[in-house]
């Protein structure tokens, strides 16, 4: 049988490709070691290394951090020597080692464990999103709804893996959490090898022209360097004033490459769609921000401050904080995207930023009711978890309009030769709201030992409170430069 041409895979009929399902089990298995083990970083730092509440914020912050900028390295690495395929399988290795190592023991190799995650999500990462991105023409109308149907599919991994990971680390041990987290991510791996011929050329290195001594050499040069950054990145970890120093030092690096790469483009229809991609990715950076509390505050706030009956059931809160999103993400994501295909048919449908705008509107509201819950907690600072569920139905519609639309119009705007080098730049946005998101929940902390879980509650929900009323500023100002990005984005195609 002849391989499959790009030419075949994007004229494809119907709603999706075929090759989004081979792309989006992959990435569910990627999703549900990413969040499972997510979802456990501050609780077990909190529980087993002995740090207080500020301390895990920030060191979750840091971690997060670390593990989307190294997603911009892995995409430009993508782009210009391993190729989509072996940057994602180099890096689904590593996450596994570094999942097996804190199995092994988690208090003696976490710090080295979370390193190698760090490398291996930075390779594999951006990859999965620029692939998805490649099945589809330019002008293909049907890219948002793939993207969201996608978004739906990772989101049973992070699920799952939110649910289960929170469950082994809390109520059997520590070890199991990470180790399935690990086992997963084989599954993904075992899963793509046996998928990657439908893709035919997409993923495949851009050095195919070089003799072949010539390309083993420069890819074994990536993964020698990639190895050797694990030393730092642990002592950085560890010490997070370091991180700091490196947030101030790789957004500059990241702004003049895309400045460079800007500068040489050849085609100059793309460099006002490239400026209005900037523009999406500063966007995120602030919804990332807001969003990520998930894993630090949030976290923290559903342990001790929550109560555990969600209507007529028991349940862990944290189970809720790791997992609902990714429920009503895989209920609504399908709705929403028959829902865009219907109002493009009708010529209806927002343009992206407008998009954006809504969901950050979205996000306002569930954060206000994260505010709420200070109304229907008891003296001794437990509150409603129904409140707080009710919230993360509105803060997932609002990650709707904006993660898989925010990916979906960056692979858009982006020539191919770049588009693993924006999706890295996307990533590195979120490493910055990650960091970001862990100042403002040590901002929120009360580091002292003394206080009640009422004092918490108070600090944690005026946080979430002054979250909300940002959230509907930056609404308003995507809305109000809407005319601007959109004559900027039809530089290049319709936005």
């Amino acid at each position: 049988m002849p391989p499959t041409t790009l030419e075949e895979i994007q004229n494809f009929e119907g709603k999706y490709p075929k090759q989004l399902w081979y792309l989006f089990t992959v990435e569910m298995w990627e999703r549900f070691c990413f969040y499972g083990m997510r979802g456990i970083l501050a609780l077990f730092m909190v529980d087993q290394l002995a740090l207080n509440d500020r301390e895990a914020n920030l060191k979750y912050g840091a971690i997060q951090a670390f593990v989307y900028a190294f997603t911009f390295m892995g995409g430009i690495v993508a782009d210009k020597v391993l190729g989509f395929n072996k940057s994602l399988i180099f890096g689904a290795l590593v996450m596994i080692a570094g999942s097996t190592l804190i199995a092994i023991s988690p208090n003696h190799f976490f710090y080295i464990g979370i390193s190698l995650s760090i490398i291996g999500t930075g390779f594999f990462k951006p990859n999965i999103s620029s692939m998805v991105g490649q099945l589809y023409k330019p002008t293909d109308t049907r890219r948002d709804a793939g993207f969201s149907m996608f978004y739906a599919g990772i989101n049973i991994g992070s699920f799952l893996g939110g649910i289960l990971c929170v469950y082994l680390g809390k109520y059997v041990n520590w070890s199991s959490a990470f180790a399935a987290a690990g086992g997963v991510m084989l599954i993904g791996l075992i899963t793509f090898h046996f998928s990657k011929k439908q893709l035919g050329p997409i993923g495949l290195s851009p050095l195919l022209h070089q003799p072949k001594g010539k390309r083993r050499r420069n890819e074994i040069l990536v993964y020698f360097l990639a190895l050797l950054a694990i030393p730092c990145i642990l002592i950085m970890i560890q010490n997070t004033q370091y991180t700091d120093l490196f947030m101030y030092t790789i957004g500059p690096i990241a702004l003049i490459y895309f400045f460079y790469e800007w500068f040489k483009l050849s085609d100059k229809r793309f460099r006002y769609p490239l400026l209005a991609a900037l523009i999406f990715i500063i966007a995120y950076i602030f919804y990332i921000a807001f969003f990520e509390q998930m894993g630090g505050s949030l976290s923290l706030f559903a342990a001790n401050n929550l109560k555990h009956e969600l209507l007529f059931f028991q349940i862990d809160p944290n189970m809720i904080n790791n997992s609902s999103g990714a429920l009503f993400i895989v209920l609504c994501s399908s709705p929403l995207g028959m829902l865009w295909i219907w109002m493009a048919k009708k010529k209806i449908e927002p343009n992206t930023l407008i998009k954006f705008g809504i969901g950050f509107f979205l996000l306002a509201i569930g954060f206000y009711l994260f505010f709420a819950t200070r109304f229907y907690a008891n003296e001794q600072g437990k509150t409603s978890l129904n409140i707080f569920t009710l919230a993360w139905f509105f803060i997932t519609l609002s990650e709707l309009c904006i993660g898989p639309i925010g990916m979906s119009v960056i692979t858009r705007l982006s020539p191919q030769k770049l588009t693993g080098m924006m999706m890295g730049l996307w990533f590195l946005g979120s490493a910055y709201g990650q960091y970001v998101a862990g100042l403002l929940g040590a901002d929120m902390s009360i580091t002292d030992e003394k206080a009640s879980l009422y004092d918490k509650l108070l600090a944690y929900t005026e946080g979430y409170k002054q979250l909300a009323l940002y959230a509907v500023w930056i609404g308003i100002g995507l809305i109000l430069i809407n005319p601007i990005m959109k004559r900027m984005m039809r530089a290049k195609s319709g936005g």
